[in-house]
């Protein structure tokens, strides 16, 4: 069988899996009257909730003679861990950009990764049906990118298409005629070369993917490198550095046939594949024929920049709304996490109730989160900090990150006067038509960290920011923090309408009447820098006058509502996030105020002394 491995590779929100989804219809990975969700490549539920990318899958459609595997790939900066360890499987790529806006960040990550591997570009410029398109503009700077990437005399004679996903139609001219996706199918069958791989060695595979599976177990997707694999073939998998880790016999093949994986009972070199047997082996593991002796060389990922402390929730409300508390399930839910997530590193604390998670940023984190809650755990957890390298003259290094920002002309002042105060240095600023302006930072990490709230304030909701790690830099010098101090309870019980009445002058609060609060916990954001202790669980003194208006029901001001990345976000150094199931609160590190003071005194004690 003739095969084509692509990998189709975006920015967030460039419409990836929409064209992918127009493939699979025409592909003819559906019948006709096969009822088919919208973005069907995006199967798990916090995907379609938050409408990106979080994990990279295979597809397989049919063309002709030509069987097409075709890899779906996050457009996220957080998930590049997920585009890094699938570019090994593909021999082209399929660099999808917005008429309208043009290559931004995520594009050059995800493109200079599939350059410097040397793999066959293919441009397709996507929504060129939008009222704000710029195609022949949008294609020159396409061409200044490839050019700035360093791309071979070969990949910058890439062809380019026209097309609007939603619409499922490519056309090879701007003039050319809207019909379907058959320019694209016949591109890629004429551009991307097929696998370059040994049919006649013994069987070896490089594992790019893992899942896990209730019935089958540990199902590893890889491409086929050398030979043919069959069901019930011994095998053994070695890790990176050529070291054995297990021997076994394999019991599933599966490949990819539109949404569905088909049982097989063998495949060729070539072929992108999912198979089952193995209980050790992960990703960047290489599993082979017992006569083979070294690995297949994996690509190193970049290096996770940002880190938080998951821990025990210790709460008084700990276990009332969630049924995974300990830290022994919370540390096998991590472990299992970061076995098939390359770009997350798990480190267990000094106390044996916390671990130090690391990762690409506070998006990758948050979504682990969100999915570790609606499973039912119960977890605290710190505000995220920037994890800084020395060099060899023993300078600190900190992550740099580089910040693409359009905005509305009448607030550009606004947000550069955010970002130099956050130590960012602008390198570039143009129009970029309708208005607007495209801003370029370099940025430390750390400044970041709960800016993008504040910028969608700033801009009235009508900014968009991208960033992407651009390097280690010298450390920039301290950064203002929150200037605002916070609300907290002084006691255990249900907070009381009448109590936030009187409270509302001092600052907006956080919960809503009825809801359990404790001792440390924070209720509310108080006007002034300090933090400040109420008793919010007192109810109105009955009293025996019965004037007119005396007793006006309470209204209250609508509470601050924070979703899980804004409440991280928002929290300083000495408070928590308390995840459950059920609600996300804002607490103290330390809920007793006398600790607190304590630790204060111990810090001002420190801060003198340096």
């Amino acid at each position: 069988m003739n095969l084509r491995n692509i990998a189709i590779v975006a920015h967030v929100d460039h419409g990836k899996t929409t064209l992918v989804d127009a493939m699979l219809k025409q592909g003819g990975a559906f019948r006709a009257n096969q009822q088919v969700a919208e973005r069907a490549m995006d199967s798990n539920d916090l995907e379609r909730e938050r409408g990106i990318t979080i994990l990279a899958k295979c597809t397989g459609v049919q063309w002709g003679d030509y069987k097409i595997n075709i890899v779906d790939t996050p457009g996220h900066a957080d998930f590049g861990g997920e585009v890094e360890r699938i570019l090994s499987m593909v021999d082209g790529v399929v660099l999808l950009v917005d008429a309208a806006e043009g290559p931004l960040p995520q594009t050059k990550f995800v493109l200079g990764k599939a350059l410097a591997l040397g793999l066959k570009p293919m441009v397709v410029i996507n929504k060129i049906d939008r009222s704000d398109a710029r195609p022949d503009e949008v294609h020159n700077e396409i061409f200044d990118l490839f050019a700035a990437l360093d791309a071979s005399d070969e990949q910058l004679d890439f062809p380019t298409l026209y097309a609007s996903g939603r619409s499922g139609w490519a056309k090879e001219s701007l003039d050319g005629e809207e019909k379907d996706l058959k320019p694209l199918f016949d591109l890629i069958v004429k551009h991307v070369p097929a696998p370059k791989v040994n049919a006649d060695a013994p069987f070896s595979m490089l594992v790019s993917i893992i899942e896990a599976n209730s019935f089958l177990g540990r199902v590893l997707t890889g491409r086929l490198e050398s030979g043919k694999i069959k069901v019930n073939m011994a095998v053994k998998a070695l890790t990176r550095e050529g070291q054995q880790i297990e021997a076994g016999r394999v019991t599933k093949i599966m490949v990819f046939r539109g949404l569905e994986r088909v049982e097989t009972n063998e495949a060729q070199a070539g072929d992108i594949i999912a198979v089952a047997g193995l209980t050790k082996a992960t990703v960047a593991d290489t599993i082979c024929d017992p006569a083979v002796e070294a690995p297949i060389p994996s690509l190193p990922v970049d290096p996770p920049t940002i880190a938080m402390t998951f821990s025990v929730n210790d709460s008084p409300l700990a276990g009332t709304e969630g049924d995974k508390v300990t830290s022994r399930v919370i540390r096998d839910r991590l472990l299992r996490e970061a076995e098939g997530n390359v770009a997350i590193k798990i480190k267990e604390t000094a106390g044996s109730d916390a671990f130090e998670v690391a990762g690409r940023g506070e998006l990758q984190l948050g979504v682990l989160i969100e999915t570790m809650r609606r499973e039912g755990f119960e977890l605290s957890i710190s505000r995220p900090r920037v994890l800084f390298q020395t060099d060899e003259a023993g300078q600190k290094l900190e992550p740099i990150e580089e910040v693409q920002i359009d905005v509305d002309e009448q607030h550009s002042g606004t947000v550069v006067q955010s970002m130099s105060e956050r130590k960012a240095e602008m390198i570039g600023m143009r129009p970029s038509g309708g208005g607007k302006v495209r801003i370029t930072f370099l940025a430390p990490s750390r400044g970041l960290i709960g800016y993008h709230g504040q910028f969608l304030s700033e801009t009235r909701g009508t900014g968009l920011m991208n960033r992407i790690f651009h390097e280690y830099a010298p450390f920039k010098g301290n950064i203002q923090a929150r200037r605002t101090g916070v609300i907290l309870s002084n006691g255990n019980g249900e907070a009381v309408a009448y109590a936030m009445f009187k409270l509302e002058d001092r600052g907006p609060m956080m919960i809503e009447p009825g809801a359990k609060v404790y001792q440390g916990m924070i209720v509310g954001e108080h006007n002034k820098s300090n933090d400040l202790e109420v008793n919010i669980l007192e109810g109105k003194k009955l009293t025996n006058v019965r004037a007119s208006g005396k007793d006006e029901a309470v209204r209250l001001t609508p509470p601050l509502k924070f979703t899980l990345e804004k409440a991280i976000a928002y929290i300083a150094d000495d408070e928590l996030v308390e995840v459950t199931p059920k609600n996300i609160r804002l607490r103290k590190r330390h809920l007793d105020p006398n600790t607190r003071k304590r630790e204060e005194k111990a810090r001002a004690a420190e801060d003198a002394a340096a």
